[in-house]
């Protein structure tokens, strides 16, 4: 068994040292303090994906926000350790194929301003790739089990995320955190750390993820005609899987897609793909994922222990 590497990560929302002047070991450099259980971080979107700025254990780089991710993903590339790690050679499914090589560390705590989170575990995965095609540098991911114990607000509007702390029922710590006001809602189903939602494309039913990493919709290919009538295909792309591995695909517009008679989308940017190996890793029947274009359109927070998905109006801008 392996000596189990003991890490103690401090989240603030601040660069102010401590009164012994000891810098804690990760920030969130561009963070804003709301209230006790509130805080806004900024985040900048490269190439559809959310990005924020994080200084962990005397590095400072890019972690993407990734709800389609079950853990806290850190990139072998920048925290390679001459201690051994829990777990070796582990294996995890991704979307399009399997992921290999996946190391696990333990981490003892994780602490936001005065609440904590406790035992988590990071996988350690080489996220070249994804440094290689977007062209940056990135630490790592923040996923499932980082987000879950706050209600999180993804506002493409004003490119901020606000994270604020719930009880064990999901109620909000604090109410005077958002400024704006909830106009509609809807529950989801939570399969494992995905989210699940009843849609409709026209007047058939679907069954959509919700996925803040998906830089693309993605839509099965293998639907009824009546369903992919509503996919119009412009070009082949090329995109890289979770493991690195490339695969070509029909690329276009997605349209008439709604939640419900009030949430309704315009055209998204959508792949034609095969999700049977998500399907089946994940144990679902997905009909396809909404990911950046979702978010793009509509403000949304998510609550995973009441299981509901709020949406915020964008502001009517005058001419």
């Amino acid at each position: 068994m392996h000596q189990s590497i003991k890490i103690i990560l401090v989240f603030l929302i601040s660069t102010k040292l401590f009164a012994t002047e000891i810098k804690p070991p990760i920030i969130f450099t561009k963070a804003e303090v709301v209230n006790a259980s509130t805080t806004r971080i900024p985040f900048k979107i490269i190439d559809q994906l959310i990005v924020v700025e994080v200084e962990l254990l005397d590095k400072e780089g890019n972690f993407i926000i990734d709800t389609g991710s079950e853990t806290l993903i850190l990139n072998s590339v920048h925290f390679n350790s001459s201690k051994p790690n829990v777990q070796d050679g582990k294996q995890r499914s991704g979307v399009h194929s399997d992921i290999e090589n996946v190391k696990a560390k333990f981490l003892d705590k994780m602490s936001l301003e005065n609440f904590s989170l406790e035992k988590l575990k990071a996988d350690v995965i080489d996220l070249s790739h994804i440094e290689k095609i977007k062209k940056i540098e990135v630490l790592g991911i923040i996923g499932y089990s980082i987000l879950k114990d706050f209600e999180i607000f993804i506002d493409m509007h004003l490119n901020q995320i606000t994270l604020t702390k719930t009880d064990k029922q999901g109620n909000r710590l604090s109410e005077k955190v958002y400024a704006e006001t909830i106009h509609d809602s809807i529950d989801f189903k939570l399969k494992n750390h995905t989210i699940i939602v009843n849609a409709f494309i026209e007047n058939e039913k679907v069954l959509f993820g919700i996925d803040t990493g998906a830089e693309y919709n993605q839509l099965n290919k293998n639907l009824d005609s009546e369903i992919l009538d509503y996919f119009y295909p412009s070009k082949e792309l090329k995109l890289t899987g979770a493991s690195g591995k490339k695969m070509t695909v029909m690329a276009g517009n997605l349209y008439r897609v709604k939640l419900n008679d009030s949430i309704y989308f315009g055209p998204m940017k959508t792949v034609l793909t095969n999700l049977k190996k998500m399907n089946s890793a994940f144990s679902t029947n997905l009909d396809g994922i909404l990911g950046f274009e979702f978010f793009a359109q509509q403000r949304t927070i998510i609550n995973y222990k009441k299981k509901k998905l709020y949406f915020i109006k964008f502001p009517i801008i005058e001419p």
